[in-house]
């Protein structure tokens, strides 16, 4: 069984890709929602967090408060890399536990779907790695339109992940999404056929 990491940076519209490959017929575990199950309420994820950080951070229904978190971990790396060191472990878990359950129901190929693959140094669970990119300044743009994010908001958050330079150095695959929509879709289908599909056994 083939293991593809699916990664870009915020904003690159990676996640419209997963839903391209899901609508192919691919099995996409998405990480980010492996993410929130480990902080979910009274997860000993949360627990870990709320003691790291303090009990401000956990409102008045018991779950945790992700903007706030998120204003805290994005201007401070100390911080950020605290609270990878509590999330990863339990996300890199439960990734490897989904692609043994799509092993086992015979799945051709597994998609992962993580934002911080190589940032996480999860690039070791996948056997190719599949980049969703755009320049940096359109990833300014759609952040600060689609969150409402200040300039210094949109490029902290940029910051905090590793330059696409480095990103396209180490890719397998690249998948543009500053490109009208139909040939994003053009181009998905094209790499799933020839790396999926036609893949010799």
């Amino acid at each position: 069984m083939l293991r593809i990491g699916l990664t870009g940076g915020i904003a690159s519209g990676k996640s419209t890709v997963a839903a391209y490959l899901r609508a192919l017929g691919a099995t996409v575990v998405d990480a980010d929602v492996l993410a929130k199950e480990a902080l979910g309420a009274g997860t000993p994820g949360l627990r870990q967090v709320i003691e790291a950080f303090g009990p401000e951070y956990l409102d008045e229904q018991g779950q945790l408060r992700r903007r706030r978190l998120a204003d805290r971990v994005f201007a401070d790396d100390a911080a950020r890399a605290r609270l990878n060191a509590i999330v990863h472990p339990r996300v890199r878990a439960r990734l490897e536990e989904e692609c043994a359950r799509a092993q086992a129901h015979g799945e051709a190929a597994v998609v992962l779907d993580v934002p911080l693959l190589f940032e996480s140094g999860m690039e070791s669970l996948v056997d190719e790695i599949w980049l969703v990119a755009v320049p940096p300044a359109v990833q300014v743009a759609r952040l600060r339109s689609r969150n409402g994010y200040s300039e210094g908001e949109a490029l902290a958050r940029l910051r905090s992940q590793m330059p696409l330079e480095e990103k396209l150095a180490r890719a397998h695959v690249v998948i543009w999404n500053d490109q009208p929509v139909g040939r994003t879709q053009a181009t998905v289908r094209d790499v799933w056929a020839s790396r999926v599909i036609d893949r010799p056994e």
